[in-house]
């Protein structure tokens, strides 16, 4: 229980960060996604279990504040998480850069999955070509951003762990 309750928090400052600051700040027209940044990072330091868990929930807290399908961002945020902490468990030898490239190749990719699932139930709106163009600079937006979040999440992440919800 002692990990749940900073993990919501993350997840409450990321989604307010993202709704009431980082709306006005954009990047050639392309938002950072911080949900996205918060999953992978998690992901990344505790593994697909936990990655997945924090990914739907983080994906239905942002699913109840968008006017979209609810499910969608759910989706997308879990099976990003899994798939990172998936793959971080086969890197051998870790680099500094490794976790802005991370962040920023699995915001790109979430970002194109969103549209494609949206796309598939009927409720993309935009084209192709400005999404993916969208998803390239907030993976972008977001692999800078990364160094600025990534000790918090850390911090957080290394938090009694004997003593964790997740079971890790």
């Amino acid at each position: 229980m002692r990990r749940a309750i900073p993990f919501a928090v993350a997840i409450f400052t990321a989604l307010l960060l993202q709704t009431a600051v980082f709306p006005k700040v954009t990047l050639a027209g392309a938002k950072p996604e911080l949900m996205y940044m918060v999953v992978i990072i998690i992901a990344m330091l505790d593994g697909p279990s936990v990655g997945a868990v924090i990914g739907f929930s983080g994906g239905m807290a942002q699913d109840f504040l968008q006017n979209a399908p609810k499910g969608v961002t759910a989706l997308t945020l879990t099976l990003l998480g899994y798939t990172v902490g998936l793959a971080r468990t086969y890197i051998v030898t870790p680099s500094p850069l490794l976790p802005m490239m991370l962040v920023g190749l699995g915001t790109f990719a979430g970002l194109l999955f969103y549209g494609v699932v949206s796309a598939l139930i009927g409720q993309l709106s935009t084209g192709w070509l400005y999404l993916f163009r969208v998803a390239f600079f907030s993976g972008i937006y977001n692999g800078l951003l990364t160094p600025v979040f990534y000790p918090l999440l850390k911090r957080i992440s290394e938090g009694d762990r004997s003593r964790s919800l997740f079971g890790r």
